[in-house]
């Protein structure tokens, strides 16, 4: 089948939908965040994307600290809605209660199964965004979505976003095992 150009708006199907925590001026601040990826292993580091103009990227250059939130599912309105109003325009530290972690600028929000606390290891200005990445401080599941001490993703229940068409969707079924099902092809 032919393939067909279309534009330079590339994104990886899908991309997984989180909360940002930064903390700015003496409150809590969210962003609904996709723009997230592991980079390094050792030391364990997260890259997230944070548009120059937003609120969360004044907080995480002041402080130095981040905390990328997993939400389940039944997260989906909330989620979004911190994605649609600036922190600098309302004060969005009253929708969710938080939990204590390591760092003081990094808030864990209660109510998302995963919490991952991250001090800055470096940045990069892009034309647009940040590119913040965060040395992994501590990464906090509920009991309940652990398996054998592992976040179980049919527990976590988390969902991603695909762009250009802006949807939100759950997680499927697993398909396979990562670095196992090739072994036979060798």
């Amino acid at each position: 089948m032919a393939k067909k150009n279309i534009g330079i708006q590339g994104f990886t199907l899908p991309m997984p939908q989180t909360i940002l925590g930064s903390r700015h001026e003496g409150r809590n601040n969210f962003m609904a965040l996709a723009w997230v990826s592991r980079v390094n292993y050792n030391p364990a580091l997260m890259m997230i994307s944070v548009g120059k103009r937003h609120f969360s990227n004044v907080a995480i250059k002041a402080s130095g600290e981040f905390s990328v939130n997993i939400p389940s599912v039944d997260m989906v309105e909330v989620t979004d809605f911190v994605g649609l109003v600036s922190g600098a325009k309302l004060d969005k530290s009253g929708l969710f209660e938080i939990e204590p972690g390591l760092l003081q600028n990094a808030p864990l929000i209660s109510k998302c199964p995963v919490a991952i606390e991250c001090k800055v290891f470096d940045s990069m200005e892009l034309p647009n965004d940040t590119l913040f990445v965060g040395e992994v401080v501590a990464t906090w599941c509920d009991e309940d979505v652990l398996t054998d001490d592992e976040p179980d993703i049919k527990k976590v229940n988390p969902f991603t976003l695909t762009m250009p068409d802006n949807r939100y969707w759950g997680v499927g079924d697993c398909v396979g095992r990562a670095w196992h099902d090739g072994k036979k092809l060798t």
